[in-house]
């Protein structure tokens, strides 16, 4: 069965692989997994046949057969669980693994996409100059949780898992702000996860579509 997983036509991130759609390629590569790619413009999102998948009309959405998915997390869940190469054989390895997925994307990814959006709609406000640093602590402390339980480990749980996967793509976020770099182990972290050649793939592929696309804007 074709794996097609829908990705903007003209993504917001400008081809540096933040789109929600880049982990679920990163998890497809990782697995060896061929997969189609089915392009929307914004318009497309918000039209019954896109919302027939995905409800909020946001992607990605996922469709494997009789199979369709939403929420990027649940996608990369699915295909750890269903592929080997993601998750621990070991039960608790595997219980561990599924455990720092949730992390990245309920406590360690909020912050982050609230201090962004704040930068992005809120910046003219008056009272955004004494909101900014309040949103960016809290990035800052749970970085600091983050390299504390890290320490000088390659990976969150021995092995490179699908937690690190979802923990790397929510990391990146962070990159035009400047605040990684004060965590020199979370960049070496992150700089790892990028290197991985399926990460490297995805991101190329994802990459491709901004290119094609501003080249005939």
């Amino acid at each position: 069965m074709t794996i097609t997983i829908t990705a903007f036509e003209q993504s917001p991130d400008r081809g540096q692989g933040l789109a929600r759609d880049m982990p679920v390629r990163w998890a497809l590569e990782e697995a060896g997994l061929p997969y189609a790619v089915r392009l929307l413009s914004f318009d497309a999102l918000k039209q019954p046949a896109h919302l027939a998948h995905n409800p909020f009309g946001q992607i990605p959405a996922y469709e494997e057969g009789d199979l369709i998915l939403f929420e990027s997390g649940a996608i990369v869940l699915h295909i750890a669980q269903s592929r080997p190469g993601l998750l621990p054989r070991d039960a608790n390895a595997r219980a561990r693994a599924i455990m720092w997925m949730f992390a990245a994307l309920n406590t360690v990814e909020p912050p982050i996409v609230e201090h962004s959006m704040a930068m992005l709609l809120e910046s003219g406000k008056s009272w955004s100059a004494e909101r900014q640093p309040m949103l960016e602590q809290r990035i800052r402390t749970r970085l600091e949780q983050l390299s504390r339980r890290m320490g000088q480990a390659d990976w969150l749980d021995g092995a490179f898992s699908a937690g690190d996967l979802m923990m790397v793509a929510v990391l990146r976020r962070l990159h035009g702000s400047g605040i990684l770099k004060d965590y020199p182990a979370l960049s070496a972290y992150v700089a790892r996860g990028e290197a991985r050649p399926a990460f490297q793939r995805a991101f190329d592929a994802q990459r491709a579509v901004f290119l094609v696309s501003a080249g005939s804007d």
